[in-house]
């Protein structure tokens, strides 16, 4: 699954990152074998962690002034955590993770001036997901309204995972060389095009191993989890409080199943699968068919404000005019740089949430009409960010890549998601193309952790979900809430956004507030109505509405 970040309206940095497979083949049911060349962890490891850990207790961090403090408010500092490369050679070569934080502020904002200072409830570490998403900025939301309470009571901390950003960087390819556009992907791929499509994973996979050199083994999930016990050692904290987002929640849940006892409190927003006989393989194929339900849910919204767009009264008639833009972009560019394939990206990233509805039905109106600067603007690689961009896409290669077991045999991947693109064409195809990497890859993989967590071994946690989520849809919530021993799962019915924490439905930040600043959760898992469907944008507002939003959609990574 191709990677994307976006800032939600309320400021929640979500990502998502789902991908998967087994060695040699894939049983019918898309699950794989529980096995695998290299063992998910062991004695060694652990003992690195509890010595890296250690050393990292005595050390701290030394925050100072951001690398780019010109651009960041004064409040927000920065510095860096040693870890080794190689749990199991806590000796042998280290790499930095650079780490953010802005302090807790101890002010109440429902309070008046003078009123008694809120206590400081520790550090709150963030990671957004990806794999590839850098948290760096995430200490920024102390700013926003809803985040207050929490900035009052919690140092907020984001960092860069390893592999991203000055995080020992990982890359495959040429920056400059990274975004093809415009570009194609049949929903029906031709053998021709498969062919052409199998060399480019091929040659991807190599330049992993060229670029990245002999560390590329040690980017793992596992790895980024002893990573977060190492982080929170280095802040001084007896007991970690954190949140996760997307892919954030399954190496969370690795976290909270390797150390139990090192939990305070953890939020797992909208919840991968941890299932290992799904991790990745299996969750690609579901992920896949829950965004063709999505997209059924953005053409219906379309089909209903037809009296906006145009685009047609039914949501088959706004397929037809999709489609109907599709083969036009294929005879000739917007722009010269948005091809079917752009195309596509744009309406997948407004598959994580609703709030991008409206912009990318204008944008798909517009360009009907004849006027496609709208749709460049929401869909053109963003080249500025080329460098981020491939960074992030190497990270998320890697992690998944080496996490599990793949298919080395095309053939497989060919049966399953051809039988699969009979239903979900949508999305089906591009998912393969970003994971075939991992079918050539040139490093051993691991097997998957089994998380799981006894009775009374883990301190409360919260899951939150969205019902009709497609970047990682709701089985994956409840499989995680089954497999974390006194979680509390709350879900947002009817509603598809990727990412809840602190967005506009207030119900989930209610029952957020209760868990991070007063420890308090249900007796049991609990509902919220789903948020109010987006408005749709009238012509005199299209200009200024949502420029942040358009902004994000343009930094996504295009991937090759």
């Amino acid at each position: 699954m191709r990677a994307a970040a976006v800032w939600t309206v309320a400021g929640s940095l979500v990502l998502t990152a789902l991908a998967a497979a087994p060695s040699g083949g894939v049983p019918q049911t898309g699950r794989a074998p529980r096995s695998g060349p290299w063992p998910a962890g062991g004695a060694a490891e652990l003992r690195g962690t509890v010595v890296a850990a250690a050393r990292a207790r005595l050390t701290g961090i030394a925050f100072g002034p951001c690398p780019d403090a010109r651009e960041t408010p004064g409040s927000m500092e920065c510095g860096t955590v040693s870890v080794p490369l190689d749990y199991a050679r806590p000796d042998g070569t280290r790499i930095e993770l650079t780490v953010s934080r802005v302090r807790a502020t101890g002010r109440d904002p429902r309070s008046a001036s003078g009123a008694p200072a809120v206590p400081r409830q520790g550090a709150l570490v963030f990671n957004p997901g990806g794999p590839g998403g850098d948290g760096m900025s995430f200490p920024l939301v102390a700013l926003l309204p809803e985040w207050k309470r929490v900035a009052a009571a919690y140092d907020l901390v984001g960092y860069a995972p390893r592999g991203v950003g000055r995080s020992a960087p990982l890359s495959c390819v040429d920056p400059g060389n990274f975004f093809k556009a415009p570009s194609a992907v049949p929903e029906h791929p031709s053998a021709a095009y498969k062919r052409k499509r199998v060399a480019e994973a091929r040659a991807y996979a190599r330049g992993c191993a060229r670029r990245s050199g002999p560390g590329l083994r040690f980017y793992t999930s596992l790895d980024n989890a002893r990573d977060l016990e190492v982080l929170r050692a280095a802040l001084g904290e007896d007991r970690l409080t954190f949140m996760g987002a997307s892919y954030g929640t399954y190496f969370g849940a690795l976290y909270a199943t390797l150390f139990p006892a090192h939990v305070r409190r953890m939020v797992f927003d909208s919840a991968v699968n941890p299932d290992p006989s799904l991790v990745w393989y299996g969750d690609n194929l579901d992920q896949s068919a829950a965004f063709e339900a999505r997209w059924a849910d953005f053409r219906a919204w379309v089909a209903r404000h037809d009296d906006v767009y145009g685009l047609g009264r039914t949501a088959r008639a706004v397929r037809a005019a999709y489609e109907k833009a599709r083969a036009r972009l294929a005879a000739r560019p917007a722009g010269g740089t948005v091809g079917p394939g752009q195309l596509q990206g744009a309406f997948l990233n407004a598959g994580y949430d609703d709030g991008f509805w409206p912009m990318a039905a204008d944008a798909l109106a517009a360009y009907l009409r004849g006027d496609e600067k709208p749709l460049v603007a929401l869909a053109a690689p963003y080249r500025a960010g080329a460098a981020e961009a491939e960074n992030s896409a190497a990270v998320y290669t890697a992690v998944e890549c080496n996490d599990a077991p793949w298919p080395t045999d095309f053939r497989v991947w060919d049966r399953d998601n051809t039988r699969l693109a009979r239903t979900a064409p949508f999305e089906t195809w591009g998912n393969v193309w970003a994971n075939l990497p991992c079918a050539y890859w040139p490093v051993p993989r691991q097997r998957p952790l089994d998380v799981r967590t006894a009775p009374g071994a883990l301190p409360p946690t919260l899951v939150l979900a969205a019902e009709r989520d497609a970047a990682t849809p709701y089985g994956g919530a409840l499989e995680l809430h089954r497999r974390l021993a006194g979680s509390t799962l709350v879900t947002e019915r009817g509603a598809g956004t990727h990412g809840l924490a602190y967005g506009p439905n207030r119900c989930v930040n209610a029952y957020l507030d209760a868990y991070l600043l007063q420890g308090r959760l249900p007796g049991r898992s609990a509902d919220c109505a789903a948020r109010p469907e987006p408005r749709p944008d009238r012509p005199a507002f299209r200009e200024t509405r949502g420029r942040e939003l358009r902004d994000a959609l343009k930094s996504k990574a295009d991937r090759p």
